[in-house]
């Protein structure tokens, strides 16, 4: 029952494959039907060679039959006995023997040939879905999840399958073929001996399999433990100065290796049981080989099985034939086991519920001529209220400050805009439309984010600046990166536009940086814009050229600024000072201060520090 659930999970993936599949199959098919026929020739090969034979002097009808076609075969081999002698009758069989021989190699090469297709094309579908799930999930889905763990499925999970599910699906499906037809052919050979023989050989499978129920489930927890390697690689190499400047690589050290030793035990155990599927099934195996051969020899002895010592010569032949199917099924078993495992851990991305959806008739948005309005918006992250009944209005082409603590929600209230997260209650809308009910994609199309932490990609720098957009002129780009304070600096890089900026723009400084990411927002040319503390890690001299790039970025724009320094937004239409997830006060900079709030407290602090 295991292995049928198992191969449920694995049939929706191999669905758009089934012609090649089919023809596999069939290939396959051909294949193991030559092979049968080529040990049978044994028979009258070995009469013809102990002179056991009886010739046979008048032909039947043709019919399918196994003993129509014996006849006729023996017929045609008497003739030949008859004409030319045994020798050239020898030659013949033989050579017969020789071209089944090579149909059976060529089938079964066609066979492997129309399944390589399946095996590859399952997994760049698999790792297409889980890319794809990636990009649609909520960004809350990766703040639960490690993000080495995501590595570890979309690397050593596929692998896995890649290795072990898709080379049991092989052997599944192979295996049976040649059993079914090669279990046929004994039982037309000799009922009785073949049914003893079905006797013995669940005794062997149910030991077999007792082994197995194990591994699927050491599987999967070796799985996950890679996944644990992988986030403390991926967190080593992120905090890779911080680790170094607080002298704690000795206790990084000593966690990894914990882990690693950990995993390396349990992979130790899978391995084991693994390997052991092959020796015993061969042990098995020949333990009921022998039992025939004793049963079964016996009674050719004493004449009570009616078949000829030939004929029990051939029927151990092709009872042999079937070892090799029943090892491969058995070990595609064990193998299927892993590879479960890590279909588990996939299912677990590629069924992740999405939160962030889109409504079936979402209208269409390219511009808006009003305003924005947060009308008594709340959320939570889990459990955890982070905003609480947010009333905010926003004109078009004003510019909006979110000031306070650090906590305090102005970058979860900002990111609320472009959906990235759905509010538990409430709602936000753009000219009196819930944001819900807009498409997603035009919807993001309206804003241009520029956040704390520049997010760049591993590209040149034009690939960068012009990010999002397919078609892009050069001279439109340079202008950009203009208006950013970039361009002279670019110019100046070993390969202008076309200079590779590294793993997430580490060949730039954070200034360049910066700056790279606002000239993409301005190339984008949105509407809306969303600044996210984008000048609090930089330099008096880089916070200068971004601060001045930022102005005039802002330009006819309506804009939200999340600002750290209070001295960068003085100059805003409406400051909003939140505390605790609510918003506390509102006005603009003199406003403000006559309040004497929190905001004037933040400011006269940060003033003071200066």
């Amino acid at each position: 029952m295991s292995k049928i659930k198992g191969l449920k999970k694995v049939v929706p993936y191999i669905k758009p494959y089934w012609v090649k599949l089919v023809l596999s199959l069939s290939a396959t098919t051909l294949g193991t039907l030559f092979s049968l026929f080529s040990f049978t020739m044994a028979i009258p090969f070995l009469g013809i060679l102990f002179d056991t034979q009886p010739q046979v002097t008048d032909p039947v009808a043709f019919e399918f039959s196994q003993k129509a076609i014996f006849h006729n075969f023996n017929y045609f081999l008497t003739s030949i006995i008859l004409d030319y002698g045994k020798e050239i009758a020898l030659g013949m069989v033989s050579l017969l023997v020789i071209v089944l021989v090579f149909f059976k190699a060529m089938f079964t090469y066609l066979g492997n040939y129309a399944l390589a297709p399946i095996r590859t094309g399952v997994i760049r579908d698999i790792r297409n879905k889980m890319y794809n799930k990636i990009l649609s999930l909520q960004l809350s889905y990766f703040s639960e999840e490690r993000k080495g763990d995501l590595m570890s499925r979309m690397t050593g999970d596929l692998q896995e399958i890649e290795r072990s599910v898709m080379q049991s699906i092989k052997n599944l499906l192979k295996a049976p073929i040649a059993i079914i037809i090669y279990f046929v052919s004994l039982l037309t050979m000799n009922f009785h001996l073949t049914l003893f023989v079905l006797i013995l050989l669940p005794v062997s499978g149910f030991v077999i399999g007792r082994i197995g129920k194990s591994l699927r489930r050491k599987s999967l927890k070796g799985q996950r433990m890679l996944g644990m390697l992988l986030s403390y690689i991926e967190e080593t190499l992120f905090g890779l100065m911080i680790i170094k400047a607080f002298n704690s690589e000795k206790r990084f050290t000593r966690n990894f290796e914990n882990e690693n030793n950990h995993y390396s035990r349990v992979m130790k155990k899978i391995w084991r049981r693994k390997d052991l599927a092959g020796p015993l099934s061969e042990f098995l195996s020949t333990i009921v080989i022998v039992i025939i051969m004793y049963y079964g020899g016996s009674r050719v002895l004493d004449a009570s099985l009616n078949l000829s010592p030939q004929a029990f010569i051939t029927y151990l032949i092709i009872f042999s034939q079937i070892i090799t199917p029943s090892k491969q099924f058995s070990n595609a078993f064990y193998s299927m086991q892993r590879g479960l495992a890590s279909i588990d851990r996939i299912k677990d991305i590629l069924n992740a519920k999405l939160k962030i959806t889109e409504r079936p008739d979402a209208k269409s948005i390219s511009t808006f001529e009003e305003g924005i309005s947060y009308q008594d918006v709340s959320f939570r992250y889990a459990d955890k209220e982070v905003l609480k009944n947010i009333q905010l209005d926003i004109r078009k082409g004003t510019t909006i400050a979110l000031v306070g603590q650090s906590g305090a929600g102005k970058t979860t209230l900002a990111n609320l805009l472009p959906r990235f997260y759905d509010v538990n209650q409430g709602k936000i809308t753009i000219d009196g439309t819930d944001l819900r009910d807009f498409r997603i994609e035009e919807l993001r199309n309206l804003m241009g984010i520029v956040s704390q932490e520049s997010i760049l990609f591993n590209d040149t720098i034009h690939n960068n600046i012009a990010f999002g957009i397919d078609e892009v002129e050069e001279d439109a780009v340079k202008e950009a990166a203009r208006i950013a304070n970039a361009h002279n600096f670019i110019i100046e890089t070993e390969h202008g536009y076309q200079t590779n900026i590294g793993d997430r723009g580490s060949k730039l400084s954070g200034g360049q940086r910066q700056r790279i990411s606002i000239a993409r927002a301005i190339l984008k040319n949105p509407p809306i814009l969303i600044l996210d503390e984008a000048t609090s890690s930089l330099d008096t001299e880089s916070e200068h050229l971004v601060q001045d790039a930022i102005e005039k970025l802002m330009n006819n724009r309506t804009s939200i600024v999340i600002a750290h320094r209070l001295s960068t937004v003085k100059r805003a239409d409406q400051i909003v000072v939140m505390d605790e997830g609510k918003i506390v006060e509102k006005g603009n900079h003199n406003e403000l201060l006559k309040q004497e709030g929190l905001y004037a407290k933040l400011y006269n602090m940060q003033v003071f520090e200066s």
